[in-house]
């Protein structure tokens, strides 16, 4: 299996925001593509003063990875949905991809 974590710096103000639209309205779309949504929510601790979030999302393969994730951005139901709430509260963000096994998935599940 492989895990995405990816941590978000949110502009000032805006995580509760950016929390809301990802849990109600994004999240669930991942879950209509079949992409893995492990968890998501704050960071218990903030950078520099900067609000930070994350995302954790698991694949079968990298090769999965890559194609459930181009499937997911290309549809007319993200780029006309929740896209514009998330990326305009996005300053920056980092995304790493590891192997793990399905009991390290299931230890990060919420």
């Amino acid at each position: 299996m492989v895990i995405e974590i990816r941590t978000y710096r949110l502009k000032r103000g805006t995580r509760d925001e950016f929390i809301d639209v990802m849990r109600n309205q994004s999240v669930p779309l991942l879950r209509e593509y079949g992409i893995d949504v492990i968890d998501c929510g704050a960071s218990l601790v903030d950078e520099d003063g900067h609000e930070e979030a994350y995302l954790i999302r698991a694949f079968a393969s990298r090769e999965e990875h890559r194609r459930q994730e181009d499937g997911f951005y290309a549809s007319v139901q993200w780029r006309e949905g929740p896209r514009e709430a998330i990326v305009s509260r996005i300053e920056s963000y980092h995304t790493i991809v590891i192997e793990a096994s399905e009991n390290a998935v299931a230890a990060l599940r919420r």
